[in-house]
C-alpha cells in the first residue's frame, strides 16, 4: 500500500507543481501552507483569490477557507438535483488526490472532457459519493 501511494505521488508529481506554484502565489497575500497527512496533500489555506471553496492539483490543495473540515454541499444539492446531507469539503478534496494519483497527467484532461467543474462530471460526482460514505472515489463504475 505505501508502495502504491508512493508511485502514485511521483505519477501525479507534474500535477502537484502546478498546485505547489498555484498556492505559493498567494503567500505572499497571506495564504498558509502546511502538510495535511489525512487528506496527502500539502495544503494551502485562506488562498487570497476567487469565489470561495477548494482546488486540487495532484498532491496539493489549494483553498479559500480557514480549514478543510468546513462542511459543504455536493454538487448534485447544489445543482438542485436532489437533496443530501452536507459533507466535508476535506473529504472530497482527498477523492480528487487519489484520483489524481491513479490517473497522473491524464486527470486533467479527462476532467475537461467530462465536464469540467460541474454537477455532471464523473469526478466530481464519485469525490462527493467518497466525502458522503467513505468509498467510491474512482469515477467509473
Amino acid at each position: 500500500m505505501l508502495a502504491l501511494r508512493a508511485l502514485g505521488i511521483i505519477w501525479t508529481a507534474p500535477n502537484t507543481v502546478l498546485g505547489l506554484l498555484l498556492g505559493l502565489a498567494g503567500v505572499p497575500f497571506g495564504a498558509r501552507v502546511r502538510l495535511q497527512r489525512r487528506e496527502l496533500a500539502i495544503v494551502f489555506s485562506r488562498w487570497p483569490w476567487g469565489p470561495g471553496g477548494a482546488i486540487t492539483f495532484g498532491n496539493a490543495i489549494v483553498h479559500t477557507g480557514e480549514s478543510l473540515d468546513r462542511p459543504c454541499m455536493t454538487y448534485a444539492h447544489r445543482a438542485g438535483w436532489c437533496r443530501q446531507p452536507l459533507m466535508r469539503l476535506g473529504d472530497h478534496e482527498r477523492a480528487h488526490v487519489f484520483q489524481y494519483m491513479a490517473l497522473g497527467p491524464l486527470f486533467l484532461p479527462l476532467y475537461l472532457v467530462c465536464g469540467g467543474i460541474s454537477a455532471r462530471n464523473r469526478f466530481e460526482r464519485a469525490a462527493d459519493r467518497y466525502a458522503l460514505t467513505g468509498r467510491g472515489w474512482w469515477p467509473w463504475p
